[in-house]
């Protein structure tokens, strides 16, 4: 049993979000200043909070990736205050009129872009994550319900709780963010029946989080965080910057969904870049699974710890690893690159290396993931990234948003229509 009443928490939230509505910019963002400031000095009780969250995971084994994850870090903290300053320094979509025009009959018709409501946010593991959601709901009029991971409760517990005084000490109504407090499971499919209050579901974790959202939700669902993401080196490809760009991708932050998962390489550069590849990503400790063409390419290659390089299964293509692990495909063509992520990708983030100006725009043409790169790597797909300020998702689906979901992508409009005392002939 649990004490938390989502159904209160439900009706609290649509009017505190319609107030918030109802604000200036300038109000929401100061209040977004105050929750950065009170970050800088929160001092010993949100680090005492944390450390025990991690003291947790670690007791129970977690896998050292996700406790990196919920580790936060001075660091972390501070860069933390800087999204908010961040997110309130960008421009406040609430209001913004658009498409307006006159029809031949007088009426004056256009858009204005308005808060999509209530948001339910479901996700795990990173207690930054909660301030992101937190800024963006303010900044956009919205009001907010959050439910993270156990593993990550007593961090979010001061986290929210610091947002809400903030956000009292500046005039808005505390109640536009709410957290659930209880690990309870039952809370999840409960608060996926709620669309008499809830607007936009936002489930951010693994497939068994989203489909337990797909089937419980009873309003529309973004939903975004798992990445198969993948790069292919063409023919044309540079070996050096390739090989960098690789590098990145695969380990710079091995356990987030915009990390690099499997490479394809052009049967025509295996031998210059597969050995040189494989070797630069085994001295930082990833472990290499190959087909059968890339590993005859490492036969006899210096620098190769063979620990680490292993013949790849069926499996390890179209499987997010979420670790420094890494899948390598050698294919014959543009087709067959595009062919194979167009099976595996989930249209999170992909991406083509080369010097080839018509295999760049084939390739932005014909691979349909919420990003597409051509000489990039996948870890720019990122709200701070993409000048978002911070993102509450990466969608990975049509509708409403793709990619990183910031302030415009927090808002729907509705139609305004001015006349002159028209009726309809």
């Amino acid at each position: 049993m649990t004490n938390v009443d989502l159904q209160a928490m439900g009706r609290r939230a649509k009017e505190a979000g319609r107030q918030l509505g109802l604000l200036s910019a300038e109000a929401r963002a100061a209040a977004l200043e105050a929750i950065a400031r009170a970050l800088e000095t929160a001092g010993d009780a949100l680090q005492a909070a944390n450390e025990a969250d991690v003291q947790e995971a670690r007791a129970a084994q977690i896998a050292p990736s996700l406790i990196d994850r919920l580790t936060l870090t001075p660091k972390r903290i501070q860069g933390m205050a800087q999204g908010c300053r961040d997110v309130a320094n960008l421009p406040d979509p609430v209001g913004e009129i658009f498409d307006a025009k006159t029809l031949p009959n007088g009426l004056r018709i256009a858009k204005k872009r308005v808060p999509l409501g209530v948001l339910a946010v479901i996700f795990e593991s990173r207690p930054n994550v909660t301030i992101d959601i937190s800024a963006l709901a303010i900044k956009t009029g919205n009001a907010v319900i959050m439910r993270g991971g156990k593993e990550t409760l007593r961090s979010n517990i001061a986290l929210v709780e610091l947002v809400r005084r903030a956000c009292e000490e500046q005039g808005l109504p505390a109640d536009v963010v709410q957290l659930i407090t209880s690990t309870d499971r039952a809370l999840v499919p409960e608060l996926l029946g709620m669309d008499d209050v809830i607007d936009l579901v936002i489930p951010r974790g693994g497939t068994g989080l989203q489909n337990l959202v797909k089937e419980h939700a009873k309003m529309p669902v973004a939903f975004g965080g798992i990445g198969v993401c993948h790069l292919f080196a063409d023919a044309t490809a540079d070996v050096p910057k390739s090989i960098a760009v690789i590098r990145n991708a695969k380990i710079q932050a091995p356990s987030v969904c915009n990390a690099l998962d499997t490479v394809l390489v052009h049967r025509d550069i295996v031998d210059a870049l597969v050995p040189a590849m494989v070797a630069d990503l085994n001295s930082h400790g990833v472990e290499v699974r190959c087909d059968e063409a890339s590993l005859r390419a490492l036969e006899g290659a210096e620098g190769i710890n063979r620990e680490l390089v292993t013949a790849a299964q069926p499996e390890d293509y179209g499987k997010e690893f979420l670790a420094l692990v890494l899948s390598v495909r050698v294919v014959d063509s543009l087709d067959e690159a595009i062919a194979h992520i167009a099976r595996y990708s989930t249209n999170h983030s992909d991406g083509i290396l080369t010097s080839n100006y018509a295999n760049a725009m084939r390739f932005l043409d014909e691979v349909d993931s919420a990003a597409v790169y051509v000489n990039a790597s996948t870890r720019f797909t990122d709200g701070g990234q993409f000048g978002l300020g911070a993102e509450v998702a990466i969608s990975t689906q049509r509708m409403h948003a793709r990619g990183p979901m910031g302030p415009k992508e927090l808002t729907t409009y509705k139609w305004i229509i001015q006349g002159d005392w028209h009726v309809r002939p």
